[in-house]
């Protein structure tokens, strides 16, 4: 089948949906690949470069439309394209069937199949269709890019000839995939990165990229994210007062607010009132990735920039994504053509669109003359369902000291069992050794008893405790040896000289092993 990429037609829209190296992808699975003119210009893509990768150029939308089985785009269709599909045609895009009831029916009405890339269901198997994730990850990063472009400091701090830089201190609110892009990057560039989510379970992900996940005095149990599909879901009123408490006690102290949150299928919560944004320091940037859904700050305006009274920048850009078309590009195209794969599961050029597939069927909006919008639920989970810790109940003051003293009891026990099984041991050996024997037992027992105090009380200040041990006992041979080494035998000199030679080995050896490790956990 033939396979074809007209040129967006949505206002700023860079992105393409096919590339040179996804159509030579899209080939081996037998398919043709079609490309309007100029589709991929501003995304870096040249006519050329499509020609080079066996792509058929088309002058235009309505001759591509006319000529290919599978419409592969990014935006949703216009009006205008909606009319140009034809029965038995298949459209991939991002579709957002759920706002978009009208165009739905029009789209069915033609008689071709839409294939919703927004719908692609969150599932493991379906990562690499994940055309959402792969747009929110790109937000997240552009959006701390452009907060640093209307930022007049520093994001890293400096101590110069000509005084202190402090850091900039970034708070991130949501840290779905967009969130954690945007803590990657802050941090990476030396900002104090804080982070805060409604689901308890992002708060160790946060803390793993090295930001501080601000957490609320709130007792109401949270929804884990495995029941919503790995999205956030509904605050209760109760919890969204606490959040907002939250962020009006930081919002003096944060230079840049970059927020996320936003539900699929609803208007983005307003996280950032205009109390906020006045309590802000001048100077300071917020970027709002909600702004498409009415944004997450109250003042944003859609698709602008602007700056308060008090000199605050609210950034509500909605095309994050179109601003690194190139990159963009590439990773929605793959997303894309990993889509046409599951479909054509012969790779012989032949679609056949399974509605049994749980990922074909999530996605699927309209197939056969049907609008198959809303999709089931997936049979496996989203994500596996975080099970629920049995909180550890409160001793009271007797209890606690009643397992004090059976723990005591019970130490003591095993102290005097091992005391008494060892001197009836020493006292069986003491009757048929000689005596001779018996002062050398006794002193080698008392010095395995000081050699293992000293070294387990050694601070372990290399690489790992065992390696602190090991040296340490190396460094007890080095001291007996060097203590027989000027014995009159010549076999104790001998094999006094190879224990400290060894011994040396082991501990030079273990402080390079160190550097080395540590080494690797240095920036260059």
């Amino acid at each position: 089948m033939k396979i074809g990429a007209p040129k967006e037609t949505y206002e700023g829209e860079a992105r393409v949906a096919m590339t040179p190296a996804s159509a030579k992808d899209l080939q081996k699975l037998g398919h043709d690949c079609l490309v309007q003119s100029g589709a991929g210009l501003k995304a870096g893509f040249t006519d050329d470069a499509y020609r080079a990768a066996d792509v058929t150029v088309v002058d235009d939308a309505a001759a591509l439309f006319a000529q290919a089985d599978i419409i592969a785009k990014v935006r949703p269709p216009s009006d205008a394209e909606v009319a140009l599909l034809r029965d038995d045609q298949t459209l991939i895009s991002f579709f957002y069937p759920g706002q978009n009831a009208e165009l739905l029916a029009a789209a069915n009405a033609q008689g071709a199949t839409v294939v919703a890339m927004d719908m692609v269901p969150r599932i493991s198997r379906a990562q690499k269709m994940d055309a959402l994730s792969s747009m929110a990850n790109i937000a997240g990063y552009r959006a701390v890019i452009e907060a640093g472009s209307n930022f007049g400091r520093f994001f890293t701090g400096q101590v110069t000839a000509a005084g202190k830089v402090p850091p900039a201190k970034v708070l991130v609110v949501g840290a779905g995939v967009a969130g954690l892009a945007a803590i990657g990057t802050a941090t990476s560039l030396g900002a104090i990165t804080y982070a805060f989510d409604v689901r308890p379970e992002v708060a160790e992900q946060v803390e793993s990229m090295g930001a501080e996940f601000v957490f609320l005095d709130f007792n109401e149990e949270q929804t884990d994210g495995s029941a919503t599909g790995g999205y956030a879901a509904v605050s209760s009123p109760e919890f969204t007062a606490a959040q907002l408490k939250k962020f009006r006690e930081i919002a003096p102290d944060m230079d840049i607010v970059i927020t996320t949150a936003l539900i699929p299928g609803r208007d983005a919560p307003e996280l950032w009132t205009k109390d906020m944004v006045d309590s802000m320091k001048p100077g300071s940037v917020i970027i709002d990735l909600a702004a498409e859904r009415g944004g997450n700050c109250k003042l944003t305006v859609k698709d602008e920039k602007i700056v308060t009274e008090n000199g605050v920048t609210i950034v509500g850009y909605t095309d994050f994504p179109s601003r690194m078309a190139t990159q963009a590009s590439l990773l929605y195209a793959t997303n894309v053509r990993h889509m046409v794969s599951d479909l054509t599961p012969g790779k012989d050029g032949v679609i056949d669109h399974n509605m049994d597939d749980d990922v074909i069927r999530g996605a699927t909006a309209t197939h056969e003359g049907e609008v198959t919008f809303p999709p089931p639920k997936p049979k496996i989970a989203a994500i596996a369902a975080a099970p629920k810790k049995d909180k550890p109940k409160e001793l009271t003051p007797a209890e606690k000291r009643a397992k004090e003293v059976a723990s005591f009891k019970a130490q003591t026990k095993s102290q005097v069992t091992l005391l008494v099984v060892g001197g009836l041991l020493l006292a069986l050996v003491g009757a048929f050794a000689p005596e001779s024997f018996m002062s050398h037992f006794i002193v080698f027992a008392l010095s395995c008893f000081i050699g293992f105090s000293v070294i387990w009380g050694v601070a372990h200040s290399l690489h790992t405790p065992l390696m602190a041990i090991t040296n340490a006992i190396s460094g007890i041979v080095i001291l007996g040896a060097l203590l027989q080494i000027g014995a009159g035998n010549w076999i104790v000199v001998l094999l006094s000289f190879i224990g400290v030679l060894i011994a040396s080995i082991n501990i030079v050896g273990g402080f390079l092993v160190t550097r080395r490790m540590l080494a690797m956990f240095q920036k260059s």
